[in-house]
């Protein structure tokens, strides 16, 4: 059985942190600025993390073995 690929497009969106939680980046943040206030902009910029839903799914993604 050959190895199983990670999914490339994951793998550049999501990091883990040291205690195994996924790090993700804010949307809304590519476009339409200009009527965007500087404090959310400037809150867009911090990242967060994955909701548990999520979390399995994306480990899936990113940790193929």
């Amino acid at each position: 059985m050959p190895k199983m690929k990670s999914n490339r497009a994951a793998m550049k969106r999501f990091r883990t942190t040291k205690s195994g939680k996924i790090r993700r980046k804010k949307a809304f943040q590519n476009h339409i600025l200009t009527k965007k206030s500087t404090k959310r902009k400037r809150n867009l910029r911090e990242h967060t993390l994955a909701s548990k839903a999520d979390t399995a799914r994306i480990k899936r993604m990113i940790l193929s073995e």
